[in-house]
């Protein structure tokens, strides 16, 4: 897979995605955004069994591109309204991944970037990194990430934050539930995460996946039974059973020999 805005590599299971625009601190544009469409459109299919997003350089991500969104002060309300849904269809392609993916972030997650952050299934942040929503500082909303940030840190925390704009640090972000670990040594806890996630069945992390987002989306009444025929089906399928007789069996599941 050759990018321009990308680099895209795998090697032992896991497929590294890195924003590839360091002269901008990783800020996306529609280059970036269509490339991301493509790539995670069509990991339906991968091999892989976790994905690393991270960024070159000092920083993350810095959210959208200044001279990408120059542009936009002369685009009609359709115009932005095709360019809002590209933009929407990125972050939803990531957060719908059927692999795991895990977020390295270091120095600034700003904007789109807190975004991208949030889309992830495990967000791993250096001690210094800084986070803001910063939107309304330009005068327009962190609307399209919205859902993805407001399921992460709640309504309360969102209020505060995309009012103000105001910036904060790993531990704030941590206590939030923005991110999952703040570590001295981040390429340490990403190697410690991504074993833990390659000593699980490569099945059923997908399908944990489903499950999540079924639960989250639906009503208990009509969670349960999607619950009951999910369970069933793995303790049948040839994974959940070759699980269940290596534990029984005090041996290792065959994914993990």
């Amino acid at each position: 897979m050759n990018y321009k805005t990308l680099l895209v590599e795998e090697a032992d299971g896991v497929l590294t995605v890195t924003l590839n625009r360091p002269d901008v601190h990783n800020a996306f544009n529609d280059e970036l955004i269509a490339e991301a469409i493509d790539l995670f459109g069509g990991l339906g299919a991968s091999t892989a069994r976790v994905v690393v997003l991270r960024g070159t350089g000092a920083n993350f991500c810095a959210g959208a591109d200044l001279n990408w969104m120059s542009r936009m002060v002369s685009y009609t309300r359709d115009e932005n309204v095709r360019d809002s849904s590209q933009l929407a269809r990125m972050y939803a392609l990531i957060n719908e991944c059927p692999l795991p993916v895990i977020g390295r972030i270091q120095g600034a997650a700003i904007g789109g970037g807190v975004g991208l952050v949030a889309v992830c299934d495990i967000a791993i942040a250096s001690r210094d990194a800084k986070f803001g929503l910063s939107e309304v500082k330009l005068g327009i909303l962190p609307a399209v990430i919205s859902p993805y940030v407001i399921a992460k840190i709640g309504e309360t925390h969102a209020r505060a934050l995309f009012l103000t704009g105001e910036r904060f640090d790993a531990e704030r972000a941590l206590r939030m539930g923005l991110v999952h670990r703040v570590v001295d040594d981040i390429d340490a806890a990403l190697a410690e995460t991504i074993a833990a996630l390659k000593s699980s069945g490569p099945e059923a992390v997908r399908e944990c996946k489903k499950l999540i987002a079924h639960v989250a989306s639906h009503e208990l009444i009509d969670a349960i039974p999607y619950t009951i025929e999910a369970i069933a089906a793995r303790r049948v399928s040839s994974e959940g059973q070759g699980g269940m007789a290596a534990f029984l069996k005090k041996e290792k599941a065959p994914w993990a020999k």
